[in-house]
């Protein structure tokens, strides 16, 4: 398996919405608890650019398996070497190993965005990918308990980091 890694266009949201529309129904990755729109993505889609806040198609054998942006944290100057990595794959390729090869990417890119810190923003319940961060070398720096609800139950977040 060889990921290719390329800037997205604005022709590629239909398909960035697509795969983030399918991880709702789960409840373990964000909490958007309806389907979102193309239109209602674009102001965060315009948010990122390939020179600051990078947000990339993932293809394998040209095929595309997912997404990964780095975004802005907390939106003021002082935290601009801080950014939030999320990571969205297609149904077909989770579980796959894929997410290790995408993270390590955004590890070994960061400093080319002036990047010095990445943070992951995990549900305290998804266990696989806090073990995905963890295993690359991100600690628990903050556990916010039950902050989100979620069909009526009560979800923590716990946010990741790792130095650069």
């Amino acid at each position: 398996m060889s990921l290719q890694f390329r800037h997205a266009t604005e022709a590629d949201l239909p398909r960035i919405v697509e795969i983030y529309n399918t991880t709702i129904a789960g409840r373990m990755v964000t909490a958007d608890t309806a389907p979102v729109t193309v239109e209602s993505r674009l102001p965060w889609f315009h948010a990122h650019n390939s020179t600051h806040r990078p947000l990339w198609m993932i293809d394998d054998d040209g095929s595309n398996v997912g997404w990964m942006s780095f975004q802005s944290f907390y939106g003021r100057p002082a935290y601009n070497g801080t950014v939030e990595v999320s990571i969205y794959l297609d149904e077909t390729a989770r579980g796959k190993g894929l997410g290790k090869k995408i993270l390590q990417h955004a590890i070994t890119v960061a400093p080319e965005f002036g990047v010095q810190t990445l943070l992951g923003f995990i549900f305290a319940h998804n266990e696989p990918s806090l073990k995905l961060f963890m295993n690359m070398g991100f600690e628990e720096w903050a556990h916010l308990p039950e902050i989100a609800v979620l069909d009526g139950v009560e979800r923590s977040l716990k946010i990741l980091g790792r130095k650069i």
